[in-house]
């Protein structure tokens, strides 16, 4: 080769060295990492995906990971719907969640996404996740967690797949039917379902203990195949804990508000799967919903040995998330942030 021939040769292999650093750079800045240490969760590594326009998962989420690492020693990774033309939160970018290849060694993940439409080169990474079999907790907008219409190659997980109604469906056990309670005007309290007081999610938790202002979802009963609830949902004439439950058939049956099933995916293993449909950021408030996600966590690790009714589960931090509502996001922040 001659000498023109060599300098192309390094050139080349120089320019992918930098490309490579960069698109580290990029995902680096695009997440944030948390960890852990000591606790029972060392060793565990989750990845907790935001992405929705409304219920500010972009702010829940990093508490959670944090109560998680700091509090329970969980190694937590928090990824973010990016706009990428400025590098800042933006979920109403529905297109990009950079950083998913997280998700190719972690042992659990944790999405609040909504209606996100990603390219195929980021899906492939969700699906890869949820079809290998290992355990999926799914909050809130979870259950209509993507709207395909880029590229159909994975249309099955769409919520306007007729057949398998979609990721929420298909995967958790329901998908987005509608409010069953008021939007903003009757808010949520947890009732723990007949005969299910000793399962090892609802350790530490009694009725009423979990509330938050996010209203119950409408869900067709019976769930599909095992799922079975765990907490129904009262809706409440208000926006407060103490206000009483609305009189009248919302109340009677009370929905289910969160709920186990598995899902065996196409390596023929089979995932343990925790649902809610609570999640809203302010919902972090109550004691009992930040218990109710991370025993449910240990319970989805198979680690149910391990959930102690009085685990710490603090709040790590200044936490003052910001009300629901579209378009409603902190403009210009990065995740860098959240930290």
């Amino acid at each position: 080769m001659n000498r023109s021939g060599k300098n192309r040769s390094l050139l080349a292999r120089l320019s992918s060295v930098v490309s490579a650093t960069l698109v580290s750079l990029v995902l680096v800045h695009a997440q944030i990492g948390f960890p852990g240490g000591k606790g029972p969760g060392h060793g565990k590594r989750i990845v907790l995906v935001s992405g929705d326009e409304e219920y500010r998962s972009e702010e829940s989420l990093p508490q959670l990971a944090k109560i998680l690492s700091v509090r329970q020693g969980f190694s937590c990774t928090v990824l973010f719907a990016i706009d990428p033309a400025d590098g800042t939160i933006n979920p109403d970018v529905t297109t990009n969640i950079p950083g998913l290849s997280a998700l190719d060694s972690a042992d659990l993940v944790i999405l609040l996404i909504r209606f996100r439409d990603l390219p195929d080169d980021q899906m492939k990474h969700i699906v890869d996740y949820v079809e290998s079999g290992r355990p999926i907790i799914g909050l809130r907008t979870a259950t209509h967690a993507f709207d395909l219409k880029t590229s159909q190659t994975y249309a099955r997980y769409g919520l306007r797949n007729k057949e398998t109604e979609g990721f929420g469906r298909l995967v958790l056990g329901e998908t987005w039917i509608a409010h069953h309670g008021e939007h903003d005007v009757e808010s949520t309290r947890g009732v723990i379902a007949p005969g299910m007081a000793d399962h090892p999610i609802l350790r530490g938790i009694h009725s009423g203990d979990i509330w938050g202002p996010s209203d119950v979802y409408t869900v067709r009963l019976p769930l599909p195949g095992d799922s079975q609830p765990l907490v129904l949902g009262e809706v409440l004439t208000g926006m407060h804990a103490t206000d009483p439950p609305v009189s009248g058939a919302k109340n009677q049956p009370m929905m289910p508000v969160a709920w186990t099933k598995s899902y065996r995916g196409a390596s023929g293993k089979t995932a343990r799967v925790f649902t809610t449909t609570m999640g809203a950021a302010e919902d972090l408030h109550s004691e009992g919903v930040r218990r109710l996600l991370v025993n449910a966590t240990f319970w989805a690790l198979g680690m149910e040995k391990q959930i102690s009714p009085r685990a710490d589960v603090r709040l790590v931090g200044e936490y003052r998330p910001s009300h629901f509502s579209f378009g409603g996001y902190s403009k210009g922040r990065k995740p860098e942030d959240y930290r």
